[in-house]
């Protein structure tokens, strides 16, 4: 009799599960399948131009961690501040990318979508230069978005501040250090500190980190309010400090130490490679202009790598000031900025100058030490070696030695990140599927997708509901498993 009281409870507590796996796949079907909404970001940088979709479930407006990059396309060709001569072709080169959207996003999705453009240090410099250029440029770019039918919201050239919060906001939102769902479907504020962003672009560098410290140059100092919680926030971004404009000073300081012979020797190219170039080349940007020698800017010079790691130091180290500083501490050229402290992570040219170091030199990256001295092995590979193993980086290779040594120099001797700060650095360009950059950051906060107050608890009638039938189907298949122990524990005993 025990043993048959027994079998039906398990027989019981498998039917439970059972029911709710029917269950289930029956309510499955009837809510059909998810409805997103989508958002456009044009990330027209200064070497090239990026343009972001976005996607996120249409019921969760104001959530967190729902949107993620739907998709993305790189435009061809440089980016829109080296139209100044021919603004028409800025418009006309995002062409091919816009039209890749239109397929993207869902056609019924069109008119909902918001379309926004940002450009940065690229266009800044462009302003700078020449502000008639820049705004006819900015004028083609908003005519070519607005003849696409989606909710264009406007073109506008970033700060390097936005830039750098942005920047910080995404990947932080990406990472769900601002809030997070609970398992049972409420928001919880996240027990996890904030990460600082580190972006190395083409024409600027920023970095941009929570602090509790005094930030002494109020134009330093961002507060925000995000989910209800207050985020004091360190930025700073140098212009001419990007990747391309480096390389443009760097060649400068290289001519001017040669005093600008026909013929220069440069310690941060390769040995074995060399090339013709224009002074104009080198002196068409307000980076470089100052520095313009008294020379006709059609003169041509033959540049020729001599790979000297040592020597290249000496020529990246002048371009930093570190002897000025009217605070009571700065990274360089006299700019405050307080201790870095906690978890980093350094994205665009940063990840992309360690991956090459890590995958092509096969150089390990854990200290200060290994950036230098893998730095220094770059630069002291010749031509031909650096070419075979990696001739689809081509077009980028001979300055390998530059970047390196500049971001370890950088890193280190500007920021003032050492042996325990340093590897709290993680070199990424995504965080999951999702680019890191600011783009994400600004749609965000164009669209009010990330509230100032706390959010209430969006749990669902339906979510809580199967919460509930699973803590029931526990209790009840525990108690009747438990019961048949019992009983067939019983029937033995009685039977001895």
């Amino acid at each position: 009799m025990a043993r048959r009281a027994a079998a039906v409870l398990l027989l019981l507590a498998l039917g439970c599960l059972l029911g709710i796996l029917l269950l289930c796949l029956g309510s499955g079907d009837t809510r059909g399948p998810p409805s997103f909404k989508y958002g456009i970001v044009l990330d027209a940088g200064s070497s090239h131009t990026a343009v972001f979709i976005y996607k996120w479930p249409a019921d969760k407006e104001n959530d967190t961690g729902v949107v993620s990059e739907h998709s993305m396309c790189d435009v061809e060709g440089p980016g829109i501040s080296s139209y100044s001569s021919k603004p028409p072709g800025a418009g006309k080169s995002l062409e091919h990318c816009l039209s890749q959207a239109m397929r993207d996003v869902p056609k019924e999705k069109h008119a909902g979508t918001p379309l926004y453009l940002g450009a940065t240090a690229g266009m800044r410099l462009l302003r700078i230069a020449d502000p008639k250029s820049s705004d006819a440029v900015l004028s083609e770019v908003t005519a070519t978005l607005k003849s696409y039918p989606f909710d264009f919201r406007g073109a506008k050239i970033l700060s390097g501040e936005e830039e750098g919060v942005f920047g910080w906001v995404t990947a932080n939102y990406l990472l769900e250090n601002f809030i997070k769902r609970g398992w049972l479907g409420e928001w919880i504020q996240s027990k996890k500190r904030t990460l600082g962003a580190m972006d190395f672009g083409g024409a600027s560098t920023q970095i941009t980190f929570e602090t509790s410290d005094a930030i002494e140059d109020p134009k330093n100092e961002v507060m925000l309010k995000l989910y209800g919680q207050p985020y004091k926030v360190y930025t700073h971004s140098f212009l001419c400090y990007g990747r391309d404009q480096v390389l443009k000073r760097l060649l400068s300081k290289v001519l001017q130490a040669e005093n600008y012979q026909e013929t220069v020797a440069n310690p941060c190219w390769p040995r074995g490679y060399s090339k013709r170039l224009s002074l104009s080349s080198i002196y068409d940007s307000p980076c470089t202009e100052k520095e313009q020698p008294g020379l006709p800017l059609n003169t041509t010079v033959v540049v020729s790598g001599t790979g000297n790691g040592n020597l290249c130091a000496v020529h990246v180290s002048k371009l930093f000031d570190f002897t000025n500083c009217s605070f009571s501490r700065c990274s360089f050229d006299g700019v405050f900025q307080p201790e870095v402290s906690g978890n980093f992570i350094a994205f665009s040219a940063f990840f992309y100058t360690v991956d090459f170091i890590q995958t092509v030199m096969e150089r390990p990256v854990h200290l200060p030490s290994d950036l230098k001295d893998a730095a220094e092995t770059i630069c002291a590979t010749s031509w031909n070696e650096l070419y075979q193993k990696a001739p689809r980086l081509e077009k980028r290779l001979p300055d390998y030695c530059a970047t390196s040594m500049f971001v370890y120099l950088l890193i280190t001797k500007g920021y003032n990140f050492n042996n325990r700060s340093f590897p709290s650095i993680a070199f990424q360009k995504k965080a999951g599927e999702t680019s890191i950059g600011w783009a994400l950051g600004y749609m965000l906060n164009l669209t009010n997708m990330i509230p100032a107050e706390e959010p209430a608890s969006h749990r669902s009638m339906l979510y809580n509901y199967w919460v509930i039938l699973i803590l029931l189907f526990v209790i009840t298949t525990l108690t009747a498993l438990l019961t048949a122990v019992y009983l067939l524990r019983r029937s033995k005993s009685s039977t001895i």
